[in-house]
């Protein structure tokens, strides 16, 4: 190439790059501070993806709490959602309220226009995730759900081996969720308050946990919905969680195959792992980025670690902002996504009520 030519070529990347990397952040609201889960987002405050314009909470010792905590200003906390969104016009809400709240908070976004990430479940019923659906769909607005294990290395590591045929046929998933209770750990108490309300947070560890398991095995099978649903709730802790359950074990069948979730506040250690089982092979996904996998019977088992570096996204709020920004396009297939987050919730609902009747609950396909 001349000479003449390669100087002006060279200028105009030079300008894309800079502009790409000048890119102002995307505006944050945040709706609510009683989910604990907002902590690792206040911890990172001088990030330059984002910038949080605004913060809904009518809690004032809390905010006050938080704000001498993380060093934020008083000024940035609103006392309703509804003036939050009025005076700092965000292009996207990060929602850290009850569960039974992120319908009002969807509400009050969809008819400004704003994309909202909540955190997992998406809904307390069916009947609130197909009205979070319905306003997403009549205001063009994103409702994404935000998970832990949704950027674990290790399990898009699972994934991928599904996908390339090296497990064969897929026989059963078992998803383990869980820890020794939120009491028990010491979350905060007003997240404890409403985590444990069986109408504000849906029910104790079928909802707390059990969703994680419902999500990954929904993406895992590509949307796929079971045929039906068999669950056992426990209360083992009544003198602690009077009002919910406190473990919860959902069965899913599927045409070929079973899926089994074991979602629990009993645990003597915290643990988010999932096991893996194939007409030819098998695979655990013990941790965020560590695997075992035998993929026939002349090999032995081998284990491996999966870097953090081999997914694009390891921080749910750069990738949300990246959404905001049309660089991701959300299939209808992710982990995050508003129709696998519904079939979530189907399944949780159908689990509490196979445990009420005792019987196989069967879901509309």
């Amino acid at each position: 190439m001349k000479l003449q030519k390669i100087f002006p070529l060279l200028a105009f990347m030079f300008m894309f790059s800079l502009v790409c990397h000048t890119q102002p952040p995307v505006k944050i609201g945040v709706a609510g501070l009683s989910h604990s889960h907002v902590v690792p987002l206040l911890r990172n405050l001088e990030r330059t993806d984002i910038q949080i314009v605004g913060i809904a909470e009518s809690d004032k010792n809390l905010a006050q709490r938080y704000a001498e905590r993380f060093g934020f200003d008083l000024s940035l906390v609103y006392d309703s959602l509804e003036e939050m969104l009025e005076k700092t016009q965000p292009e996207g809400v990060i929602t850290f309220t009850s569960i039974y709240d992120h319908l009002r908070v969807v509400e009050a976004c969809a008819l400004r226009g704003i994309h909202v990430m909540v955190e997992k479940p998406l809904a307390v019923s069916v009947t609130h995730a197909e009205q979070i659906a319905t306003l997403a769909g009549k205001y063009n607005i994103m409702v994404l759900t935000n998970y832990e294990t949704s950027w674990y290395p290790a399990i898009h590591q699972g994934r991928k081996m599904i996908d390339n045929g090296q497990l064969g046929e897929l026989r059963k998933i078992i998803v383990y969720d869980g820890h020794t209770g939120p009491k028990e750990i010491r979350v905060n108490e007003e997240f404890l308050d409403w985590l444990t309300d069986p109408v504000l947070n849906g029910g104790g560890a079928v909802m707390d946990f059990g969703c994680y398991g419902a999500d990954l095995i929904t993406w895992l099978l590509k949307g796929q919905k079971p045929e039906s649903v068999y669950a056992s709730l426990k209360q083992y802790k009544p003198d602690v969680y009077p009002n919910v359950d406190d473990d919860a074990t959902i069965i899913l069948s599927y045409p070929g195959m079973e899926g089994v979730i074991h979602a629990s506040w009993n645990w003597p250690f915290n643990r988010k792992d999932m096991h893996i089982y194939g007409t030819t092979g098998y695979l655990f996904q013990d941790d965020a980025e560590s695997i075992r996998y035998r993929l026939d019977r002349q090999t032995p088992e081998q284990s491996a670690k999966v870097p953090a570096a081999t997914i694009p996204y390891t921080d749910p709020f750069t990738w949300f902002a990246d959404v905001i920004r049309g660089k991701v396009n959300v299939q209808s297939t992710d982990l995050a996504s508003l129709e696998i987050n519904k079939i979530v919730v189907e399944i949780l609902e159908a689990a509490k009520e196979s445990d009420r009747t005792g019987k196989v609950v069967y879901l509309d396909q």
